[in-house]
């Protein structure tokens, strides 16, 4: 950091700091920018799905006054009758939010909250088109950071593969 601020407010450890005090020393904003918002894009997006995961099963955020569609609700009762399929939903989301949060396991996190998403879209999209810009939000963060991580990816993109093919071996 800065030699003239304290080191109660500047820590070498701060990664904010650090971003901020290398920019004030010649490093340009885009550059600072592109290093700071993938996490940026992670932590709302892991808030995102932490709180409303965990309010699928502890049910603190009020439910809106107006009420669903037809076919919105004929769709949540399809889903809660089956059983499971509520309790896998916000457990996949509280689950992939607090990976993201907490920043481990990050592509995996993604590739598990996927799914959800694109219902998330496609419910928005048939059964309630009026409050799709929340869904936007969460696709395009969640395509931003697919990209940032596309590096995790590729392995799994290719186009032929044979098992075991360059993996190390344990002989």
């Amino acid at each position: 950091c800065l030699s003239d601020w304290s080191s109660d407010v500047c820590s070498s450890d701060l990664t904010a700091c650090g971003i901020f005090a290398k920019t004030l020393k010649g490093e340009n904003m885009a550059k600072a920018f592109t290093r700071v918002m993938p996490a940026v894009a992670r932590i709302l997006m892991g808030l995102m799905f932490f709180v409303f995961g965990l309010n699928g099963f502890l049910h603190f955020i009020p439910q809106p006054k107006d009420a669903m569609s037809a076919g919105a609700t004929a769709f949540f009762d399809g889903l809660a009758k089956t059983g499971y399929m509520i309790p896998l939903i916000f457990g996949t989301q509280t689950l992939a939010g607090a990976l993201l949060l907490v920043n481990r396991f990050v592509p995996l996190a993604l590739a598990l909250i996927a799914p959800v998403i694109v219902n998330i879209i496609a419910f928005h999209l048939f059964l309630a088109l009026s409050s799709i810009a929340a869904a936007i939000v969460v696709l395009v963060l969640e395509l931003y950071l697919a990209w940032s991580y596309r590096k995790f990816y590729q392995p799994m993109l290719a186009f032929r593969s044979q098992p075991g093919a360059g993996m190390d071996s344990a002989e």
